[in-house]
């Protein structure tokens, strides 16, 4: 079984993130860009479904402008038999658009399992794996914290995080899974490994060879800074923090 991961360029999640003079978005400009760290969790599921003799194969996928040919070589370096780069250009593909990307690349690929991380932390839009879902009219597991793998009877268990606690299901394969923070700890890409990584060739496609038109589902009008948070203030008597609470938060 064949498992495609989709992977995503971000800015380092270290990075404090600055908002353009134009707030038409935020500077990527000469700033430190990472592969989104809910996408390496994703990569690491994949790779070890692979190691536990669940997949022959595991596919890295991104898409995006040629820098994501670097997210693609860390890809590799962890243990990615095959990357494949969607190359939009300067364009900003939003859910839905990656989505009908990621349909034509599953048809292509004919995968039985896709994973992806639940959101990446540049939007936080967590809609991408449940568009692809309905798209491909697959079954899904959304915040996947374990994830346990039949491949005699083709069926992926997922525990996954709810409000009210954990839920557990299973799903027919092919299906598609995104990933929470606790699933696993992502691997470090070994020296010798991310030298080959820089030899092994990327394949490249477009969305016209895809036969996807791109288009724009939304317009961004406006990116600004949150509020400075105001100081807090130190009350003295219990009655004092009751009293601004009720008065002066509103929230008694």
């Amino acid at each position: 079984m064949k498992v495609v991961v989709a992977v995503k360029r971000v800015v380092d999640y270290a990075v404090k993130v600055r908002v353009k003079p134009d707030k038409s978005g935020v500077e990527t400009s000469n700033v430190k860009m990472s592969m989104n760290p809910f996408c390496e969790i994703a990569l690491e599921e994949a790779l070890r479904i692979r190691e536990n003799g669940g997949a022959s194969e595991v596919v890295a996928v991104s898409i995006g402008p040629t820098q994501c040919t670097e997210t693609l070589r860390t890809a590799l370096a962890m243990g990615a038999d095959r990357a494949v780069h969607v190359d939009v250009g300067p364009i900003t593909v939003y859910p839905l658009s990656v989505a009908k990307i990621l349909r034509a690349i599953v048809e292509a690929e004919k995968p039985g399992l896709l994973i992806l991380g639940k959101q990446a932390i540049d939007d936080d839009c967590n809609q991408t794996g449940q568009m692809v879902a309905g798209l491909l009219k697959w079954p899904q597991g959304t915040f996947a914290s374990k994830v346990i793998l039949n491949k005699e009877e083709q069926i992926a268990t997922v525990e996954r995080e709810v409000d009210s606690g954990l839920e557990t299901i299973c799903l027919d394969l092919p299906a598609i899974i995104t990933t929470d923070l606790r699933l696993n700890q992502p691997r470090y890409a070994t020296l010798p490994n991310i030298m080959k990584a820089k030899s092994k060739v990327i394949k490249k496609l477009t969305v016209e060879e895809l036969n996807v038109e791109l288009k724009s589902d939304f317009e961004v009008c406006q990116v600004t800074e949150p509020p400075v948070r105001k100081a807090g203030t130190i009350v003295s008597t219990v009655d004092e923090l009751i009293d601004k609470l009720k008065n002066e938060a509103h929230v008694l």
